[in-house]
């Protein structure tokens, strides 16, 4: 996260340089037309501390029952943890680091008086993970993750233009490409590893760009995106395995198990750069 500030910080000092060092008319500064793009960046998961893994014990398509041992006990009572472990047992939980963006767009804006509208096309290249892990007394850790790897986006977007200077809003719908993954401890029971799918979402944020040249702006731009990931990734546990194994106790075809937040949700902070026609 500090390299996210890091960056906007270092957008703002050089907007703020380039307004003593290049000052244009207003005519110059007119924002109307098409322009090509191109952005980098950060882009973190918002932290989910009470997320934890759901199972179907019955397999009837409804999540929440316990997974019980032969003993009756609940066999996932250590608990969960929102990030990462590679050890069998609740302790260190390595929370996701954020990822790196990096995309293009097109889009064309019109402006009247100070006043801008427009819209844009945009494609990202990410690598933002989200992980959850429950711990089973056996012991063992079980892992599901998920990835955003690529996003298109079309938005809207509206502003105030002072002199070189645009400071904008913006909103849309967007698809992003989700890998899920899983991992387990558990070397005696069968899971399946991946799998990936497109979902729907939307983003809102704002910004602000200068123009250094005629032709060429520079800014930075936060965006928050949420995706919908409710039918996005289930994990069914299988044999072979003995009749007491917690999994098969209640049907012998096994348990299935999915996160309990369906919402991917995603901060980028980025530096913009753009050429306007």
């Amino acid at each position: 996260m500090n390299h996210l500030f890091g960056a906007a910080a270092v957008a703002a000092l050089l907007v703020a340089g380039a307004s003593g060092a290049h000052a244009q008319t207003a005519s110059e500064a007119a924002w109307s037309g098409a322009y090509v793009g191109a952005y980098s960046g950060y882009s973190k998961r918002t932290k989910n501390n009470d997320e934890t893994i759901l199972f179907d014990t019955n397999l009837d398509g409804t999540y929440g029952d316990t997974v019980r041992t032969a003993a009756g006990a609940n066999a996932f009572s250590p608990g969960f943890c929102d990030g990462d472990s590679f050890a069998s047992t609740p302790g260190a939980c390595a929370k996701d680091d954020p990822g790196f963006e990096f995309g293009a767009r097109v889009g064309y804006d019109m402006q009247f008086g100070s006043l801008l509208v427009g819209a844009l096309v945009e494609a990202s290249r990410l690598d933002v993970d989200d992980h959850v892990t429950a711990f089973s007394t056996t012991p063992a850790s079980y892992v599901m993750k998920r990835t955003l790897e690529y996003q298109g986006a079309v938005r809207a977007r509206a502003g105030f233009v002072t002199g070189d200077t645009l400071i904008y809003g913006t909103g849309g719908a967007a698809r992003g490409r989700i890998e899920h993954a899983y991992f387990s401890t558990n070397s005696v029971n069968s899971f399946p590893r991946s799998a990936k799918s497109w979902q729907n979402g939307w983003q809102v944020g704002g910004g602000l760009e200068h123009r250094f040249f005629r032709n060429v702006t520079f800014g930075a731009e936060y965006v928050y995106t949420q995706y919908d990931d409710a039918d996005g990734f289930a994990v069914r546990s299988t044999g072979p395995a003995p009749a007491t194994n917690p999994f098969i106790l209640v049907n012998p075809a096994g348990t299935d198990f999915r996160r309990s937040q369906d919402k991917l949700k995603v901060h980028s902070l980025r530096l913009t750069t753009a050429y306007r026609f």
